[in-house]
């Protein structure tokens, strides 16, 4: 049987990138965005590598992510993997004195609990069928030994879920599902030219 992925915030960049090399590991592919536009597009340029399908996703509504489960039992009845890679907000306009909180939580929002929603309503699925595999992709801004001043919502956002990640491994521990968080370093994506500048910006600094 052909294993099934779901790939979050999927439209571009490294979520789109992450599609593509799973449908040429012969993976069927749930590709997930906001704007269903965009995600139309991406799927339109990556069916030549397989079997893939959209489903409008925003991972801060819950009704929304059980409207996928849904889809997912009815249309698809398995998920092997799920990729957590939607997230937001390199604030690097912040520091952690001057925040917009408001700005934080939104960040907070999206790349913490919009993880832990995706995980918490994919798990009974993934325990049904006693498999999964579940990746959280974080960042090494989230890294403790890595965490400097700047982007502090962005940061600590990654930072909870790489205690997240580690949390539901002890609690999985012994069951045929795993879980794990992914730095993937600097990426020339649309956040990652923001990285960039405030790399040169410190660097100018110096």
């Amino acid at each position: 049987m052909k294993r099934v992925a779901l790939v979050t915030g999927a439209n571009r960049g490294i979520g789109f990138a992450i599609v593509k090399e799973l449908l040429i590991k012969g993976y069927k592919v749930i590709l997930t965005a906001r704007n269903e536009s965009y995600g139309l597009k991406a799927v339109s340029e990556l069916e030549e590598y397989g079997d893939v399908c959209f489903f409008k996703l925003d991972i801060n509504d819950p009704l929304n992510v059980n409207n996928v489960l849904d889809f997912i039992i009815s249309d698809v009845s398995r998920v092997d993997v799920l990729i957590n890679n939607a997230g937001v907000n390199y604030d690097t306009w912040h520091s952690a004195i001057n925040a917009d909180l408001d700005q934080v939580k939104d960040t907070i929002d999206t790349n913490l609990f919009g993880a832990w929603r995706m995980i918490q309503a994919l798990l009974p699925v993934m325990r049904r069928q006693n498999y999964g595999r579940i990746v959280n992709v974080s960042s090494g801004a989230g890294a403790f030994s890595e965490i400097g001043s700047g982007t502090p919502g962005y940061s600590i956002s990654k930072a909870a879920m790489n205690v997240l990640t580690l949390k539901v491994a002890k609690e999985l521990n012994g069951e045929n599902i795993l879980i794990n968080s992914v730095c993937p370093g600097w990426v020339r994506t649309e956040m990652g030219e923001c990285q960039l500048q405030e790399v040169l910006k410190k660097e100018q600094r110096l």
